[in-house]
């Protein structure tokens, strides 16, 4: 396996930098253009100077020669020169990553903190044997689906600019990394903090628990032993989230100022600054196959020699479903309320026009010609949310089902899986954006092209580490001595096991999704104006949140709905015995 994960991750590295060697090929724009803008704005595009830049940079030799010598290059140690204003690469990415790295810690604590904050009650119960209701869930989701350029906009005008407590941008001291953290770590805390209060029950309902709680172990030894059993499956979700704080920060920086590798990707890939782009992206891949390497061993190191010697116990199937008759009477009206709203707001504001201008209503609050008050543009907020309900959560479902298909296929094949994934995840939202909208376009099929591109790598890593602990079950190795079949085995007992948790993984992940694209509507790249997207929606209004808060608040409450929807749907969908 560890040959196959080395591969995947070398081919999984060449094929996203040249990939991204392509880019002035595949935009259709003018490379040379676009270098002389950045170079000196005033300097007449003329058709000689634009001949001599392509000369100079070897652009008219083709994609293939270029990429080939940069590549040389990288091997010998360097990076090449800017194509820009002629400087080093390497410092400049060195620099960057610096800079993310340290955001990434700073994030990352919060992170830690808030998932043990979230997943502490059910530790506590389930090692105490009280385990009955559902838990932190539906807090979790809800944080979650914050969109992280929504909470570092609300983040900078009220702790910036209303009260003065922090500074508002910049990087020249320790202060200046607080409001960017928790706008980072207060997403990724909720995300991972779901999945470890989903994972942690299956855990406890375990035969050891029963015989370790007789034999006299207390609560503690229990809750610690829950956490070594329950974890190994999400450690590599943990290597993804800090990637990602790393590399997928790009809104976040944006608006706080922070000179990040993310922020560095996305200046050369709209300058077409290839040396600089493709450096930066190989950083973050690099740092995704590290990141990737100390999960794995991490991973190894939890399970010790069960997973080697295929004696790992899994839970016993539950007889019914959900996690008690409480979980079910309080995931019915959660998920009932959280569905009416969402339902009676679409029809309402599909039956109005997302479109009319009202401009004595701009920024208007809510009123009975506008529910829900009006844009910047005076355009009614509740016809906008209405009319984009379609766009946002049916493409969102779209990229959530497909990522889900992909990742099961994948993560049967756990080599190709890990590395793959590792790889794709350092890659930026907005970089693979970029990519596919010099393809595609911007828009809303090259959004959702995007984000299925780099939404499919957390499912899989998941499926790929709970397939290695099924197929290291103790009743595996009984069923392949009495001669059963790889296809039975595969049908019967390893897909039933993972196809659950990663279904549940998947519900969870769609109001991510949707943020997602949202976040490349916020830079955009997404859906163009007027849609009235969501994602959208929320960016327009993000300039007068200090004037008009509800024009912002409508979209982000519509995507808390969804993220508290999504967790009632997977907790109903969950066996108080599956395997998380």
């Amino acid at each position: 396996m560890t040959g196959g994960v080395l591969f995947s991750r070398g081919v999984a590295v060449v094929a996203i930098v040249a990939v991204v060697g392509l880019l002035p090929w595949l935009s259709g724009r003018d490379a040379a253009l676009s270098l002389l803008r950045a170079r000196s704005a005033e300097q007449e595009p003329t058709a000689e100077a634009l001949e001599a830049i392509r000369h100079e940079l070897g652009l008219d030799g083709g994609p293939l020669p270029l990429l080939g010598e940069w590549l040389g290059g990288v091997l010998r140690g360097d990076f090449g020169r800017s194509w820009a204003d002629g400087s080093a690469v390497l410092p400049s990415v060195l620099s960057g990553l610096g800079v993310s790295l340290t955001l990434m810690a700073a994030a990352l604590a919060v992170t830690l903190a808030l998932t043990c904050a979230l997943c502490a009650p059910t530790l506590v119960r389930g090692a105490r044997g009280t385990l009955r209701g559902g838990g932190t869930g539906a807090v979790a989701a809800v944080l979650g689906a914050l969109p992280e350029f929504l909470i570092a906009t609300v983040l900078l005008v009220t702790l910036s600019v209303w009260l003065g407590l922090l500074p508002p941008y910049g990087w020249q001291e320790p202060r200046h990394l607080v409001l960017p953290a928790l706008a980072l770590g207060i997403p990724a805390g909720g995300v991972l903090g779901r999945l470890v209060d989903d994972t942690l029950p299956a855990a406890f309902a375990e035969p050891w628990v029963g015989l370790w709680r007789s034999a006299g172990c207390g609560p503690g030894v229990i809750a610690r032993a829950a956490l070594r059993r329950a974890l190994p499956a999400l450690v590599p979700q943990l290597g993804l989230v800090a990637v990602g704080l790393a590399g997928g920060a790009v809104a976040v920086e944006t608006v706080f100022a922070v000179p990040g590798i993310g922020r560095t990707a996305l200046g050369a890939a709209e300058a077409q600054d290839l040396p600089l782009l493709q450096a930066a992206v190989l950083a973050l891949v690099l740092l995704g196959v590290l990141a990737g390497i100390l999960a794995s061993a991490a991973r190894h190191r939890m399970l010790g020699p069960g997973l080697r010697d295929a004696a790992l116990s899994l839970p016993a199937p539950a007889i019914g479903g959900g996690r008690g008759k409480s979980g079910s009477r309080v995931v019915g009206p959660v998920a009932g309320v959280c569905g009416v709203v969402l339902a009676v707001a679409v029809g309402w504001g599909s039956l109005l026009d997302p479109l009319t201008v009202d401009v004595a209503a701009r920024l208007a609050g809510p009123s009975w010609d506008h529910p829900l008050g009006a844009d910047a543009l005076g355009r009614d907020v509740l016809a906008r949310v209405g009319h984009g309900a379609a766009a946002t959560l049916g493409v969102s479902a779209l990229v959530c089902a497909g990522s889900y298909v992909i990742a099961l296929t994948v993560g049967l094949l756990p080599g190709l899986a890990s590395g793959a994934a590792e790889v794709a995840n350092a890659v930026p939202p907005v970089i693979a954006g970029i990519l596919v909208a010099a393809v595609l376009g911007p828009g809303t099929p090259g959004a959702s092209v995007a984000v299925a591109l780099v939404s499919w790598p957390a499912l899989a890593a998941h499926a790929a580490a709970l397939v290695s602990e099924v197929r290291a079950a103790a009743h595996l190795t009984a069923q392949r001595a009495i001669g059963s079949s790889h296809t039975w085995i595969l049908t019967r007992h390893v897909l039933p096991a993972i196809a659950g948790p990663v279904a549940r993984h998947a519900v969870l992940r769609l109001p991510g999704i949707a943020l997602a694209m949202a976040s490349l509507g916020f830079l955009g790249l997404g859906a163009q104006p007027p849609a009235p997207e969501w994602g959208l929606t929320l960016a327009e209004s993000l300039p007068y949140v200090e004037r008009a808060p509800w024009a912002a608040l409508v979209p982000a409450g519509m995507l808390l709905l969804l993220a508290a929807l999504a967790v009632s749907l997977s907790t109903a969908g969950r066996r108080t015995g599956g395997a998380a």
